[in-house]
């Protein structure tokens, strides 16, 4: 890097290298410059640097003096990329020579990013990120929705309606994959009656890249142009395609781009035709029959599965397969039965339809599930492709999730550990000892670092809900106090996410929210699939709450959750609120967002909270139990929810000390952060594969990882 470039050349640079998603100093130099063209260009950097000519940054630079701050962050990414000394270089250097390929459908970076849906791409991300500041050698591989997810309107009546609009590539930090001669990469894949071209795009983060691959290439027909369009819409089809230009196209683009992956990291089944990819690959090169060059692919491949919900696993008509992928059968040299049967529980049963998730299942050495009870979900739900096996010996491990610390934690909470652990506490992060310190935290000092968090959050709420014009009510304006307890619930609206639980009771309700002096408030967001109509009446029944006269300003909805509605949330909130039917939450991690931002977590206890829950670092809903009709189950739970915010959460947050500080919560908010931080994080998660999975599978000998807990991916592997 040039130290001597101008202000606005090295703010363009910065720009470039989401790097700056997770530095908060950086993200306080772009807004300094103009807070209101920030939130107007919705925190895109290279968007609002488009907007402000070279001279005015400048000079609005040296008004607030910024020079200084803008030279230290450009040394800061340089001296990041430069960083040798890192655990992906002294564990990991089989791996410099060939990475990780990281799969996904989809990736969140971040909200000036809108091409994600929800759970699987914020993990993603996060995964890609916690791998660029451990060094691990790691390509992500993903796809370019010109259109991303869709925009939430709310209408008159409360239900969703859903819109798209082209992403603008000019303010997006992605370049064009280019070749060895300076030409943009485009490889091809053979359909039986077509072919399809693909490209890519390339981003930088941090040290890690990600390539998203896209048909919207110049020779393709019209609607093989549109077919990357949107993320997880249109019909069988598509999705097959989809999964055709993930999968085999993205082994296809990575070897033109001169990567040789040495693991593969296949997450869900959308991109395990990858590991197909690779078989035909080497079977055509060295003429080993398929089945030696399939389980050589294994050997180095690692599945993860997201999903403990059977209609979520993605199924295809066989002779849809076949007339899609036929070619891919013919060249390895198998019948279309065998091949088939690549993705049958039954290989005999022809009229099961093909299964993208056994198809990697039986594609890979190391096939893990996302938490500890995930993991018996899924050991079960598979069984019977190992006749005979216990369910304990059915070789499915979980790596539980953890989130990137620094994407989601609030910039004063991470200076206050930055003040009370110490500067380097980050590199501490999985150390258990490190957050002991958190017990001698000033229970006033907490408390007011978390009450400015919420005052932003809720200023934040605010400023979302006034975006809609006057006559456009149908999500009300609230009227928020910071000083009332503030629960949050934010996710996809599904079924068995059950998200109107809460409200399952009205007046137990508005008794509760409207109590003199001990009220409750309750933010929500979400989206609803767009051919989801269960969904949508949901959302459309919480919405009537918010115009109930009892709930007018205790329950509010946040119109188009995105990243950074979840962020805001995520560090604000008092108690986030989770209510899957258990076991069906595979790990849930906006939990794990919360407790580092000093909020208290009210769950089922399912995913993640299964394993962290004590009893005293947050709340609980129900015993851990899930009765075999959904509908008693569903009674239960909202019976428990009612009593734990009457008798435990309410209680506990109102009962004060002279200065006016909840003791008993503080001590709760410290005890979540002592107990969990050191665990739930991407980067305990990234060693956690990097031992367990990418090693053995490279080839390379797992050496002691300092701070490493040792996750349970490989206890039920035989």
């Amino acid at each position: 890097m040039d130290n001597h470039q101008s202000l606005a050349a090295q703010l363009h640079q910065l720009a470039w290298n989401l790097w700056w998603t997770w530095q908060p100093e950086v993200v306080a130099i772009f807004r300094d410059l103009d807070p209101a063209l920030w939130r107007e260009q919705n925190h895109n950097p290279i968007a609002f640097l488009a907007a402000l000519p070279a001279e005015q940054i400048e000079q609005r630079a040296a008004e607030i003096a910024l020079e200084s701050r803008i030279n230290n962050a450009f040394r800061q990414l340089d001296e990041y990329l430069r960083e040798r000394h890192t655990l992906g270089s002294t564990t990991c250097s089989i791996l410099q020579r060939s990475p990780v390929a990281y799969f996904a459908a989809e990736f969140a970076l971040h909200e000036s990013m809108p091409m994600y849906s929800g759970g699987l791409g914020v993990l993603a991300g996060d995964h890609l990120k916690a791998a660029s500041d451990l060094g691990v050698p790691l390509v992500g591989v993903g796809i370019f929705y010109a259109q991303g997810y869709f925009r939430q309107r709310i209408d008159a009546t409360g239900w969703q309606e859903e819109s798209y609009g082209l992403v603008d590539l000019h303010t997006l930090p992605l370049r064009r994959a280019m070749g060895r001669y300076g030409r943009p990469v485009v490889i091809e894949i053979p359909l039986d009656s077509d072919r399809l071209l693909i490209g890519a795009w390339r981003a930088e983060v941090g040290r890690a890249t990600l390539v998203l691959l896209d048909s919207d290439v110049e020779g393709n027909s019209p609607a093989n142009r549109a077919l990357t369009a949107h993320l997880y819409g249109g019909d069988e089809r598509e999705r097959l395609l989809q999964e055709i230009v993930l999968g085999i196209g993205g082994i296809r683009m990575l070897g033109a781009l001169g990567m040789q992956p040495g693991v593969l990291h296949l997450n869900e089944g959308h991109s395990v035709l990858a590991a197909l990819e690779l078989a035909r690959q080497r079977k055509v090169a060295d003429g080993v029959a398929f089945a030696v060059a399939h389980r050589e692919v294994s050997l180095r491949t690692v599945f993860a599965t997201h999903t403990p919900v059977p209609a979520g696993h993605d199924r295809f008509a066989p002779e849809l397969v076949l007339q899609h992928l036929g070619w891919l059968q013919r060249e390895v040299g198998i019948s279309p039965e065998d091949f088939l049967a690549l993705g049958r529980v039954n290989p005999r049963d022809s009229s099961e339809r093909f299964c993208m998730t056994v198809v990697g299942l039986k594609s890979a050495r190391y096939t893990n599930a996302v938490s500890a009870l995930h993991g018996h979900v899924t050991r079960q739900m598979w069984q019977n492709l190992w006749p005979g096996r216990p369910e304990a010996e059915v070789p499915i491990g979980h790596i539980t999730n953890g989130i990137h610390t620094n994407s989601w934690l609030a910039p004063s909470m991470s200076a206050l550990y930055a003040r009370r652990i110490g500067p380097d506490w980050q590199r501490q992060m999985c150390n258990p000892e490190a957050w002991e310190k958190i017990e001698a935290l000033v229970d006033a000092e907490f408390w007011e670092v978390h009450q400015a968090v919420k005052r932003r959050m809720l200023n934040y709420v605010l400023r979302r809900c006034l975006l809609r014009s006057p006559d456009e009510p149908a999500v009300c304006v609230p009227a928020l106090d910071v000083n009332v307890l503030t629960l949050c619930f934010a996710r996809r609206f599904t079924e068995y996410k059950r998200p109107a639980l809460l409200f399952s009771d009205p007046d137990r309700l508005a008794t509760l929210v409207n109590a003199p002096g001990r009220g409750l408030q309750i933010i929500m967001a979400g989206k609803a699939h767009p051919h989801d109509d269960y969904a949508k009446r949901v959302l459309r029944q919480v919405l009537e709450l918010t115009r109930d006269p009892r709930f007018r300003d205790r329950i509010t909805f946040i119109e188009d959750y995105d990243f950074g509605v979840a962020r805001h949330l995520v560090q604000g909130c008092d108690v986030w609120l989770n209510t899957p039917r258990r076991p069906f939450e595979a790990c849930g991690t906006s939990g794990q967002k919360t407790l580092l931002n000093g909020g208290l977590n009210l769950s089922v206890v399912d995913g993640w909270w299964a394993e962290a829950y004590d009893g005293e670092n947050g709340f609980a809903i129900g015993e851990g139990h899930a009765h075999s009709d959904p509908a008693v189950q569903d009674a239960r739970d909202a019976a428990s929810l009612y009593d734990v915010l009457e008798n435990q959460v309410i209680p506990l947050y109102y009962h004060r000390d002279a200065a006016n500080v909840p003791p008993a919560w503080v001590t709760r908010m410290k005890r979540a952060v002592m107990t969990l931080a050191a665990y739930f994080n991407a980067d305990r998660m990234v060693r956690d594969y990097v031992r367990e999975c990418y090693l053995p599978a490279s080839g390379g000998v797992p050496s002691a990882m300092p701070g490493m807990r040792m996750g349970s991916a490989m206890r039920h592997l035989v």
